[in-house]
């Protein structure tokens, strides 16, 4: 059973996480990279008084939780030992208003009786600085403000302001309203405004998954996880960042604490690749022109492995000091020094995704020459990097290698390129990008070939050239078709990477030591990418039954982090990780029955 049962909420400009308790106990303003008002999450052993807004129930017995069908309105239902029952419905207001998706920097809740005499208080103690200290109020008849660094937020309710402010029990005898947005008079009356807000924003939702193109089998979690990833993308920009939250640690007092609030070029490929399959364009379209504007501002080409999410370069790492980290294990870092990493991949993952827009008559802007020729700068330098040194995928900090998934991925960038000049008909282009995939493909399967004498296929393929040891991305060699799955070579590291990395019904990324010595926990995509090995070797069966096993291990939300425990199957890492519900979309898709089979 996972510790991390967190509820996301969010509308593509803000987020938020909601616990077990209905409390927001993690949201950031005025965007997911942002200081952390709500930060109880992280606080650690200091206690969940600060940093959270939370309705406490007197004499509570029960909380039980769920969302609103084919939406992220959170629905949290409190029960008193009387028998009193409050519902508490959270949501962030995203619709169409005069021509325009209005998505403010807003936290909406309704409080609605049930049943019996239920009273509550209300708990709301947002904070500055990082969790240095709580914002300072004022406030007038109907209204809270609280003067959060560069943010001040204001709250409208029609519940009772002393209450709120003394922290007060109170009896609920009416639905009560509460918006916590911009510093800015509330038009309208706020309880009519809020309940419209909440019926346009589950119109939006459900009519945003009535687009979606599933697959027939397990479209809950399919449709849960689109939810969400679309929840990851800062709309403004079209950047998707990796995942909502900093510094849950991949193992326990691991040390392994990471700022995830940004994009990744590497992780927003595999982000859109999966919407993709479901028809979701609009998040497609929206991060192209946020690749389009990183291509633009490239210096000689070069591509950072991540950004921030206003496409920002600069993303000093450093600790804040006041937070003591997810459930007191520090450190909480903000930033990522990944960001001067080089790990040229980045040059593969940027032209996949932006060649579909030279064929696809659905886009609104489909690409053009000029695109082309902005991506060919990209393509020179995957061709100018293929096997030359990198942090790799995995971001190792204190060595370098020539990963073979990074050439592979400089391969398909080539091979890519190659396929858009002909669609263009630009017969030279294409030759010169055909005859540079030949040559990096013919090197990589010179120097990532490790021979094993009396092997069946007489070794397999290594993490880096030169190399014999194993890492799991080599299992995307044929989801990049590099190599078909049926090569003796494929299935021959398939083997090898199972010996070697699988651990029951998890694998890990790599089992060798590291910068904080050896990993001890799995990575939940890497288990998705045997998935889809299997599947694709023909092993549909233990395909299968390993992810209706990964699915079992979802958080009552019906999402996944990024790590998870092989042994007691307990989740880590930052959440909810983009990653893993990539893999929950794809390996669904690959292994779900036809539509013509139900009918």
């Amino acid at each position: 059973m996972s510790t991390l049962e967190l509820w996301p909420i969010g509308n593509c400009q803000v987020s938020g996480l909601i616990d077990e308790a209905g409390a927001l106990v993690w949201g950031c303003v005025p965007r997911v990279d942002g200081d952390p008002t709500f930060c109880a999450l992280l606080r650690g052993d200091k206690g969940q008084d600060a940093g959270t807004w939370r309705f406490e129930l007197e004499n509570q017995v029960s909380a039980t939780q769920g969302y609103v069908r084919n939406t992220p309105i959170l629905v949290t239902r409190l029960e008193d030992a009387n028998g009193g029952i409050v519902d508490v419905i959270d949501f962030c207001p995203r619709f169409e208003r005069l021509g325009r998706t209005y998505r403010p920097i807003a936290y909406a809740r309704i409080v609605k009786p049930v049943k019996g005499s239920p009273r509550i208080r209300a708990i709301l103690t947002p904070m500055s600085g990082y969790g240095s200290h709580l914002a300072q109020i004022t406030h007038g008849s109907n209204h809270i403000r609280y003067l959060v660094e560069r943010n001040t937020l204001r709250l409208t309710t029609d519940a009772p302001v002393g209450y709120i402010l003394d922290e007060r029990y109170f009896r609920v005898e009416r639905p009560l309203h509460f918006f916590l947005g911009p510093d800015e008079p509330f038009v309208g009356d706020v309880s009519h405004e809020l309940e419209t807000m909440r019926l346009l924003t589950q119109s939006y939702w459900m009519n945003w998954v009535r687009g979606l193109a599933t697959p027939m089998d397990w479209q809950d979690a399919v449709i849960r996880a689109a939810i969400t990833l679309k929840l990851c993308q800062h709309e403004e920009t079209g950047a998707i960042v990796a995942a909502l939250t900093t510094s849950i640690p991949e193992a326990p007092g691991s040390q392994r604490n990471w700022d995830y609030r940004y994009c990744w070029i590497r992780d927003a490929y595999y982000t859109v690749q999966a919407l993709n399959h479901l028809g979701a364009l609009d998040v497609l379209e929206k991060y192209l022109a946020y690749l389009r504007n990183i291509i633009d501002d490239a210096e000689g080409g070069a591509i950072q492995p991540l950004y921030a999410v206003s496409g920002g370069r600069e993303i000093i790492e450093w600790e804040a000091k006041d937070l003591a980290g997810y459930r007191g294990m520090g450190p909480v870092r903000i930033g990522n020094a990944a960001y001067y990493q080089i790990q040229n991949d980045c040059y593969g993952q940027i032209v996949l995704p932006s060649i579909q827009a030279f064929s696809d008559e659905r886009l609104l802007r489909p690409a053009t020459h000029d695109d082309f020729a902005s991506l060919e700068r990209v393509g020179e330098m995957a061709w100018k990097t293929h096997d030359q040194p990198d942090a790799g995928l995995w971001e190792l900090r204190t060595r370098t290698a020539v990963h073979t998934y990074t050439s592979v991925m400089c391969w398909a960038a080539c091979d890519r390129l190659a396929n858009a000049a002909e669609h263009l008909d630009l017969t030279e282009r294409a030759d010169l990008w055909r005859d540079r995939a030949d040559t990096i493909r013919a090197t990589i399967d010179e120097k990532a070939w490790h021979e094993i004498e009396g092997h069946t296929a007489g070794g397999h393929y290594a993490a880096s050239f030169g190399g014999s040891q194993l890492d799991a991305s080599l299992l995307q060699m044929v989801e990049l078709r590099f190599v078909d799955a049926a090569d003796p070579r494929f299935q021959s590291t398939l083997e090898a990477v199972q010996n070697a990395l699988r651990r029951g019904e998890h694998m890990l990324r790599y089992d060798n030591e590291d910068d904080f010595g050896l990993p001890e926990t799995a990575f939940n995509i890497c288990t998705f990418w045997l998935i889809e090995a299997l599947h694709r070797s023909g092993n549909d069966e233990e395909a299968r039954r390993l992810f209706e096993a990964m699915l079992s291990h979802r958080t009552k939300s019906g999402l996944l982090s990024e790590d998870m425990d092989f042994e007691t199957s307990e989740l880590w890492g930052n959440f909810p990780q983009t990653y893993s519900l990539v893999g929950i979309i794809n390996c669904a898709g690959q292994l779900s029955r036809s539509w013509r089979d139900w009918r």
